[in-house]
């Protein structure tokens, strides 16, 4: 597998661990795929309630969290860093700019359109911009409105599929459809970069992620031509993943018949291990009382179903009768916890297997 460069930054192994809240990749994950030479992210959504010792309003035990998982991945790691901050969340400018001043070396921003992203950074050159969009028109839009507004061209962009862990960007009745595969939409974005590229002078690497497990996935998709893959779901069952084991079991034992798309509170599609609590969840069995956080902005606590920073908080503390597991769609695939020094292992061994015999 080829490195490759974002800006200034020179990645060695073309693999980004993908950002997943609540607590899931912290500075633990992160750091150990980022000594491996890939990139590494800090998932930003509601990271205070990872954080036993802060204090303070939601807004600031975020803020101080945050702060303090970029810190303690730096002393880990000498490698590339990213935050991922989802633009529905409240708290989405004190994340980005708490991100800046940390002098991370990438923001990864979707959950939405991050329109004005470029306007944080306030002349600092550090920090690169990637937008995690859907569709070429996502990429297209966000590139007009960069360019308009703030003279920014996207560093890169991550092109995420049906396929993905977690919220979705497309409609529930969409995600099956022959359109929306991965493929295309790679294709698709990849020809809005071109083109860019051609008219600004400017490298803009483009990142397949959603359903990508192996290497031999992997394979097909640097053959179309993307820099990177990112991948979730099997960083999860890793020793260094900061979620607690039971939460990681919850994966090993995950048979395809469990993982199911669900209507979340964030009013997207989300690919989860269908369990106890969600069933509950269905039928008004887990409705909150109150909502504690107002941590996501397109949420109404009137008509939720369940609080979803809760269950996510739960679910990462392996409370899985409180809460539930955002996945990919290869979660099956998980057979057993390991190092992140043998998925990159394992990883490169399949896309050589790959590379010499079934795409020769």
């Amino acid at each position: 597998m080829k490195p490759f460069n974002i800006g200034n930054l020179h990645i060695a192994v073309p693999i980004v661990q993908g950002g997943m809240g609540v607590g899931v990749s912290l500075a633990g994950l992160s750091s150990a795929v980022a000594n491996m030479g890939g990139i590494g992210t800090i998932s930003s959504v509601a990271i205070g309630l990872t954080n036993p010792s802060a204090t303070g309003s939601y807004k600031k035990r975020n803020i101080d969290t945050l702060r303090e998982e970029i810190r303690k991945a730096r002393k880990l790691t000498r490698g590339v860093l990213g935050v991922n901050i989802m633009t529905v969340i409240t708290n989405f400018q004190d994340m980005v700019r708490t991100s800046i001043e940390e002098g991370i070396d990438i923001i990864f921003s979707g959950a939405g359109l991050p329109l004005d992203l470029p306007k944080y950074l306030d002349n600092q050159k550090k920090t690169k911009l990637i937008p995690i969009v859907s569709s070429a028109r996502a990429a297209s839009i966000i590139c007009k409105k960069w360019l308009q507004n703030y003279n920014y061209i996207p560093d890169g962009f991550v092109v995420e599929g049906p396929e993905a862990g977690g919220h979705l960007g497309f409609k529930a009745e969409d995600i099956g459809k022959k359109e929306q595969k991965l493929e295309k939409l790679v294709t698709d974005v990849l020809e809005v970069t071109r083109k860019l590229e051609k008219d600004h002078s400017k490298n803009i690497p483009v990142i397949a992620a959603g359903g990508i497990y192996s290497g031999e996935d992997a394979y097909r998709f640097f053959q179309l031509g993307v820099s990177a893959v990112q991948l979730g779901t099997r960083f999860v069952a890793t020793e260094e993943c900061d979620a607690s084991h039971d939460f990681k079991m919850a994966f090993v034992n995950a048979e395809q018949e469990d993982i199911r798309i669900i209507k979340s509170p964030v009013g997207l599609p989300g690919r989860t291990i269908y369990n106890k609590f969600l069933e509950e969840a269905e039928k008004g069995k887990r409705k909150p009382d109150i909502c504690k956080h107002h941590c996501i902005s397109s949420c109404n606590p009137d008509t939720t179903e369940f609080c979803i920073a809760e269950a996510l908080k739960s679910a990462y503390e392996g409370k899985l009768s409180h809460g539930f597991a955002f996945t990919g769609a290869s979660a099956a695939k998980v057979k057993k916890i390991s190092k992140v020094s043998q998925v990159f292992k394992d990883f490169e061994a399949e896309y050589n297997k790959a590379k010499q015999t079934i795409f020769k």
